[in-house]
């Protein structure tokens, strides 16, 4: 409000007979009359702006907004100097607002106003005053800056329990970005996709921005975008690495929390999006009309040139819009009841992410637009696969996560979807929302049962291996039910949310005061060891420990059942100082150091991780298909998974139930299930894993013959230098010193 009398004159509109507030002028003075645009009838699908030529030759666009429950809409648009121009929609088909407005070319920049009745009370959020995004909009143009203006209701309103009744008029078009019509004849007959099998799978997740902004080899001006992704210095390390799929941290369109830009920080990873078929503008080099799409799909063809899918972490559970208090950006004032789970108080926003609202996925429309966006994503933006951000609170019916929900069943039958890499983060903050385990036969998982394992055995703090056990041959216990394989299990030890792998052996404590919230965000359960001291230190006993245990974490990533996903940057030492929450660092906290890659203490872990992806690839017995049986498929009596105490013998159930800081593994490669392409057995070498938490050596008895006669040593993670396998050969039979904390991976030799 301009001032205290407005106050008073708002405050007695407000006595209306059933005491909810009357609409609101807040500070508005007439607006001079806006242009209109001819518009014809058109199509009510497909949906968004979809550049065409009319039945009469004439070119144009057709516009379709789904509005079940508004009273009318208008298409706003724009030319290059912001002034704006109107053309009513007025053909409505079953709640689609649809017309075709001759002359409207690709570059385009529109918005909607849609008019309804403000009745908060009822869920009701219209504010024609409001100009809105377009769901389906490809491209847009602009930030979000979150002033007063772009807010439904009056944001400062002195009653901040009932701000969100008071209806703000003032025009917000100058205030938020445009969508962009955008034309695509693309058809792709020129790429190539990989599809790459589940079990040959190596993910590795980053930051397209983060990634690339401070890489010496690649255009300055190409820096944190899509085209910076795309050039050969990245695609290098990509390729030398050997992962097989990056995971990009979200790139739908989205927008900064206000309370961020209040203390000069921007929303970093992106998990807060208003705009499910763009990409996010601030990535592109090469311009925001349009140009953006045509980028990323430069970038997707050039990874996959290079043998490497393109996976996107998606955000369909809720939007930057948050809860009752939260901007008028798109879906909230275009219908709001119709794409939000609202509580009882209709005012309210049921809440199952944590950031203020739940898209409706059960409403038949909200689940339209999101497969929508993600078939689009893949037939006409070439992606190979998602990552469902707190999947459970798509799978939620009603109210309770379930399994044979709307959501979980469109996908399972879609002809498109069902056949793209579909990774669920298995979890919400709602009751009954850890999912771990539960989803369908087509999804695989993030499995933070392994993470939390892995990080507890190497910190000693596991009372036994039961759990190491379970998470090494790929998490049995969890997914072998209903046709699940082992690569149901995406196995990680770290992820964009939390310590990077460094900060996880050189931290006790998380310590995110730069994020301006008195370090009270961010986990407390890192299940982290700083190896003695707290953070950086000079000490070269507790600096060497430090990277011999970054190499412990990373061997055991590498040689576990599932399909690993690595962080970028982890394997050369990346680190954030302490902060586990770095979802505003959009800086040096957060961005790769590619400084480390000539590193002499760093480079070693570097060429480690790429030895043991290449490992993994040249051997099936690590990339199974088929869950262990642990059963003696031959007369010597040798299975194809067996356990072993550093004594030399196979673990009894006891040892499993006792107190041990060291677990020996076999895996044998002439009992893998399945056949080659060829239709031949799949025969692979033998090998055994001893993995050691302790901090004193160990004498490890190899065991001798059916198991092997000779061991080879292929990796010895007590070394620093990690370019080469050691190429040590043992007797079996003999004892082996394994020193303290400390992995011994060796290949069995039959015969001398």
């Amino acid at each position: 409000m301009s001032s205290a009398a407005e106050q008073e004159a708002v405050a007695a509109e407000r006595a209306t007979g059933d005491g909810r507030p009357a609409v609101v002028v807040n500070g508005a003075r007439p607006a001079p009359p806006v242009p209109t645009v001819p518009v014809r009838p058109g199509r009510p699908t497909p949906l968004g702006a979809r550049f065409r030529t009319g039945p009469d030759g004439v070119a144009g666009t057709n516009f379709a907004l789904w509005a079940g429950g508004a009273e009318g809409v208008e298409l706003c648009l724009f030319d290059e100097h912001g002034r704006e121009s109107r053309a009513p929609l007025t053909e409505l088909t079953h709640g689609i607002w649809h017309g075709f407005v001759p002359g409207v070319m690709p570059g385009q920049r529109y918005g909607y106003r849609v008019h309804g009745r403000w009745d908060p009370w009822t869920g009701g959020r219209w504010n024609p005053a409001k100009l809105l995004l377009d769901p389906y909009a490809r491209a847009v143009d602009g930030d979000f800056v979150l002033p007063p203006e772009v807010y439904g209701h009056v944001r400062d309103w002195p009653e901040q329990h009932v701000a969100d009744t008071v209806r703000d008029d003032r025009d917000s078009a100058p205030y938020v970005p445009k969508g962009v019509v955008v034309h695509d004849d693309d058809d792709w007959a020129d790429d190539r996709r990989p599809k790459t099998p589940w079990a040959d799978s190596v993910i590795y997740e980053l930051h397209v921005r983060g990634f690339t902004k401070r890489h010496p080899d690649i255009p300055e001006e190409l820096r944190g975008t899509y085209a910076g992704l795309a050039h050969p210095a990245a695609i290098e390390h990509l390729v030398k690495l050997g992962v097989t799929a990056v995971e990009l941290l979200p790139v739908h369109q989205f927008a900064h929390e206000d309370h961020l830009l209040r203390r000069g920080l921007r929303n970093y990873w992106g998990y807060n999006s208003v705009g499910y078929f763009a990409p996010h503008a601030a990535y592109a080099a090469s311009g925001t009309a349009g140009q953006q799409v045509g980028e990323f799909k430069r970038m997707v063809r050039a990874l996959h040139a290079a043998g490497i899918e393109v996976i996107l972490d998606v955000v369909y559970n809720h939007t930057a819009e948050a809860g009752e208090l939260g901007p008028t950006l798109s879906l909230k004032g275009i219908d709001n009841r119709g794409y939000y789970r609202l509580q009882p108080d209709a005012r309210r926003y049921a809440d199952y992410t944590g950031c203020g609202n739940t898209l409706h996925v059960v409403q038949p429309h909200v689940l339209r637009l999101i497969t929508d966006s993600l078939r689009y994503w893949v037939t006409e933006m070439g992606v190979d696969g998602f990552r469902f951000d707190l999947a459970a609170a798509l799978a939620r019916s009603m109210h309770d996560v379930d399994m044979l929900s709307p959501f979980l069943a469109v996908i399972a039958q879609d002809p498109v979807l069902r056949r793209v890499k579909l990774i669920a983060e298995p979890w919400d903050v709602g009751s009954g929302g850890y999912q771990v385990g539960a989803f369908p036969p087509l999804w695989t998982e993030w499995n933070d049962r392994y993470r939390d394992a892995v990080r507890d055995f190497w910190r000693h703090a596991l009372p036994d291996v039961r759990e190491m056990g379970y998470r090494l041959s790929g998490s049995s216990d969890l997914y072998a039910w209903g046709g699940r394989r082992p690569y149901a299990s995406v196995n990680f030890v770290t992820a964009h949310d939390g310590f990077t792998l460094r900060d996880l052996v050189s931290y006790d404590r998380k310590h995110n005061e730069a994020n301006g919230e008195g370090n009270r965000d961010g986990t407390d359960d890192n299940r982290s060891w700083n190896c003695g001291a707290e953070g950086g230190t000079d000490d070269p006993d507790v600096r060497a420990l430090r990277r011999r245990q970054l190499r412990n974490l990373l061997t055991t990533l590498l040689l576990s059942t599932g399909v690993p996903m690595l962080v970028a940057g982890d394997e050369m030492g990346r680190t954030q100082r302490g902060n586990n929450n770095a979802y505003c660092q959009d800086n040096e906290t957060g961005w790769v150091d590619w400084s480390l890659r000539d590193d002499p203490e760093w480079r070693p872990l570097a060429e480690l991780t790429s030895r043991l992806i290449a490992l993994r690839h040249r051997h099936p017995v690590l990339r199974r298909r088929s869950f262990f049986s642990g059963r003696a498929h031959s007369a010597d009596g040798l299975r194809d998974l067996a356990w072993f105490t550093p004594h030399g013998r196979e673990m009894t159930e006891d040892d499993w139930y006792a107190p041990a800081a060291t677990l020996g593994m076999y895996l044998s490669g002439r009992d893998i299930p399945g056949r080659d392409e060829q239709g031949a057995p799949v025969l692979d070498d033998s090998f055994l894993a001893v993995l050691h938490a302790g901090a004193d050596p160990v004498d490890f008895v190899l065991p001798g013959p059916p198991w092997a006669e000779r061991y080879e040593v292929v990796v010895d993670t007590a070394r620093e230098e990690q370019d080469r396998a050691p190429s040590v050969v043992h007797r079996a039979g003999a004892p082996v010193t394994v020193p303290g904390r400390s992995v011994l991976l060796l290949r069995v030799r039959v015969r001398p």
